[in-house]
């Protein structure tokens, strides 16, 4: 777990996925999720920042922040799609684990009403709405950022199997996952560990929560994700497939 010394955030544009691989090397699939965000924390510095959807496993990860520094920031994709519940849960996370740097960042409303006039892209187009609501606004918000700290964990969905703690994105941005290989019992532990609040769709079967318009509860034994974009190909908003800019 010793890669601080040898890892410098500065270098992360030119070695690119070089770069993401040499921290993965040094780090155990069991690395220890805290020391990795305190570590990234510390090496990056200003140069990161979480995103955060306030979902049903989100409150772990932004716990584990708080206890290194309440400052780090934290960004929320606010679509304008989003359900009432989440809002509710958003605020109260931030206010009871201390967050003092959550940023909201919403769709650009000139974008919204010359591609999305009606609100009603999704139904023809969901890609593009997602690219509208959620792609162009984060990569507006990570500007200036050099890495970003996600929830992303293998066992929520078969496409998500494969995620790594540390990867590179093609701009060098490094894109950091320190809850990748956990399970989801360890995540219903860390729950109870902190005495964290759930999301309040969660007890309505929701286990995986997006916009009101693509999400749906989902059956036993289903992946988590399973209720996103139902009845369609589509398994990932675009946010986690490219981001091309790191300045």
């Amino acid at each position: 777990m010793a890669f601080a010394a040898h890892f410098h955030p500065a270098s992360a544009s030119d070695d690119g996925p070089d770069a993401a691989a040499a921290l993965c090397a040094r780090i155990a699939d069991h690395a220890d999720a805290s020391a990795v965000l305190r570590l990234s924390i510390g090496e990056f510095g200003s140069g990161l920042a979480m995103v955060s959807s306030f979902g049903t496993e989100s409150a772990v990860l932004l716990a584990m922040a708080a206890e290194i520094d309440r400052a780090v920031p934290v960004i929320f994709l606010e679509t304008g799609k989003l359900f009432p519940e989440t809002i509710a849960y958003q605020e109260m996370l931030v206010d009871r684990l201390g967050l003092s740097d959550v940023r909201l960042v919403r769709p650009a409303p000139a974008a919204l009403a010359m591609q999305d006039p009606d609100g009603q892209l999704w139904r023809q187009a969901a890609d593009r709405c997602c690219t509208l609501r959620k792609t162009l606004p984060l990569q507006s918000g990570l500007t200036g950022f050099s890495a970003w700290v996600t929830g992303r964990k293998r066992f929520q969905a078969t496409s998500r199997r494969a995620v790594e703690i540390f990867e590179a994105e093609a701009s060098g941005r490094i894109k950091i996952n320190p809850l990748a290989h956990w399970t989801s019992a360890q995540i219903d532990a860390a729950f109870k560990e902190r005495d964290l609040p759930r999301h309040p769709l969660e007890a309505y079967g929701f286990a995986s929560i997006g916009c009101t318009t693509c999400t749906r509860p989902v059956a036993p034994g289903q992946d988590r994700r399973a209720g996103r974009w139902f009845g369609q190909a589509k398994t990932e908003c675009g946010i986690h497939l490219s981001l091309p800019s790191a300045a």
